[in-house]
C-alpha cells in the first residue's frame, strides 16, 4: 500500500480532502477561511436552502431518521411513493423510481436491461458509474468517440445483438459538452435500440422548469430512461430513473442497486420534494445560474485564457499537466477562491484541469473576483481549450 501511494504521489495523481466547515454556499469555509466556492455541483444552490433544511427537519420529526429498509421489504413509505410520482409528473414521463445515488441508479439500470448476447453503445466520456454499469452487465460494450454519432451509427448498423442500448451523458461532467441527442435517439430509432440518458448535470439546469436537456430537446417519449440526481442542482442527495411504466416495474424486480439497497431517509426525500418544486417555478435561478457562467468564462477568454465555447454552466480551465493544474488551484486557494485540481483518472492522461461551476447564488462580485484570482493563477497564456 505504502508504494502504491509513492506512486500516486510521484505523478501527482494522490489526492487529499480539504474539510469543509459549515454550509454549503456561494462561499465556503476551508482551514478558517472563507473561499468563492467553484468546486460545487450545487448549480441551483439549493444545499444550504432554508425551506429545504425546515421540510427536512419536519420529516425527522413526523417520521424518523431512517426508512428502516429495503423498498420491497417495508422501506418504502408514503413521502417516497410521492416523490416518485412528482418526478414522473416533472419529467413527463409514466413512471419513477428512486436510487439511493447515482451510481446506485446506472449500476442497477444498465446491469438490469441488458446482459450476455446483448450489445452497448457508450460514449468515451461517459461517467464512471455508466461504464462500470456496462461492465457488470456482461453484455459486449462498443465505445464509440466522444459524441461521434457517425461512428455510432457504424456500430449500430453493424450490430446483430438482441439487445441494443446506447448509453451517454446528456452534460459531460468535466467538459461541459452536451451530448448530440437528436441525433443519438434518430440513430437509436433508425436501428431498434434503446436510450438511456445520464441527465445528472442536465437535472435543475436545463428545461424550462429545470426537467433537463431530454426535455428542453423534447425528446421525452423517445428516451427509453432518464436518470438524474437529487444530490446536484437539487441540493440534496439520492437519484432516480423515469421512462415507461413497464420498463420502471421491470427495474423494480430486476435492477440489484435497487433491490437489495435501504430505502432513502425520509428527511432526504422530504427535501428533494421541496427541491424540484423550487427548480420548478424559480426559472430566475437557471437565469442567474447561466449569467454568471458566461461572464465567468467571457473574463477568462478576455484575459487571454483558452476556455472552450459554453455548452453548459461547467466552465473547464484545462492545464494539461496534473502539476501544474494542482499548482494554479494552490494559487487560487491562497487568493480565496476554492477551484480543486481535477486529475487522471477523472479525465485523460495529459487533460488535468479546474473544473469551474458557478452557483446561481453567486453574486456578481463573487464571480469578478474569481476571474481576478484564476488569471492570476493559471496566467495569461496558461489554459488549454479542452
Amino acid at each position: 500500500m505504502d508504494e502504491e501511494l509513492r506512486q500516486l504521489e510521484a505523478r501527482a495523481l494522490r489526492r487529499s480532502r480539504r474539510v469543509v466547515r459549515g454550509a454549503q454556499g456561494p462561499e465556503v469555509e476551508i482551514d478558517g477561511r472563507m473561499l468563492v466556492c467553484l468546486g460545487s455541483n450545487n448549480y441551483l444552490g439549493l444545499a444550504a436552502d432554508e425551506r429545504m433544511i425546515l421540510g427536512a427537519i419536519s420529516a425527522l420529526a413526523e417520521v424518523g431518521a431512517g426508512a428502516g429498509a429495503s423498498p420491497l421489504l417495508g422501506g418504502h413509505m408514503e413521502d417516497h411513493d410521492a416523490l416518485e410520482r412528482e418526478i414522473a409528473s416533472w419529467l413527463g414521463a409514466e413512471a419513477a423510481l428512486l436510487f439511493g445515488s447515482g451510481w446506485h441508479a446506472n449500476v442497477g439500470v444498465v446491469s438490469a436491461l441488458v446482459g450476455p448476447g446483448d450489445e452497448i453503445f457508450s460514449d468515451r466520456l461517459n461517467h464512471a458509474s455508466l461504464i462500470d454499469g456496462c461492465r457488470l452487465s456482461r453484455a459486449t460494450t462498443r465505445v464509440y468517440a466522444h459524441r461521434d454519432v457517425d461512428e455510432l451509427e457504424r456500430m449500430l448498423a453493424a450490430s446483430k445483438a438482441r439487445r441494443r442500448l446506447v448509453v451517454t451523458d446528456s452534460v459531460f461532467s468535466m467538459d461541459g459538452t452536451c451530448a448530440p441527442l437528436e441525433r443519438i435517439v434518430d440513430l437509436a430509432e433508425r436501428h431498434e435500440a434503446w436510450v438511456l440518458v445520464d441527465e445528472a448535470h442536465a437535472t435543475g439546469v436545463f428545461g424550462a422548469t429545470g426537467a433537463g436537456l431530454v426535455d428542453e430537446l423534447g425528446l421525452g417519449d423517445r428516451v427509453a430512461l432518464r436518470m438524474g440526481t437529487l444530490g446536484k442542482a437539487l441540493g440534496g442527495y439520492g437519484a432516480f430513473v423515469a421512462g415507461a411504466r413497464e420498463t420502471v416495474e421491470l427495474l423494480l424486480n430486476r435492477a440489484r442497486a435497487y433491490v437489495f439497497s435501504t430505502a432513502l431517509p425520509p428527511s432526504v426525500v422530504a427535501a428533494a420534494r421541496i427541491a424540484i418544486g423550487i427548480a420548478r417555478r424559480e426559472s430566475s435561478r437557471r437565469e442567474r445560474l447561466w449569467r454568471h457562467a458566461r461572464r465567468l468564462r467571457a473574463g477568462l477568454v478576455a484575459a487571454g485564457l483558452d476556455v472552450p465555447p459554453l455548452e453548459s454552466p461547467i466552465v473547464p480551465l484545462v492545464a494539461g499537466d496534473s502539476r501544474d493544474a494542482l499548482a494554479w488551484a494552490s494559487r487560487a486557494f491562497d487568493a480565496g477562491v476554492w477551484a480543486p485540481a481535477v486529475r487522471p483518472p477523472t479525465v485523460p492522461e495529459g487533460t488535468a484541469r479546474l473544473r469551474l461551476t458557478p452557483m446561481a447564488t453567486h453574486s456578481d462580485l463573487h464571480v469578478e473576483r474569481a476571474i481576478d484570482v484564476l488569471v492570476a493563477a493559471a496566467g495569461a497564456t496558461g489554459g488549454k481549450a479542452a
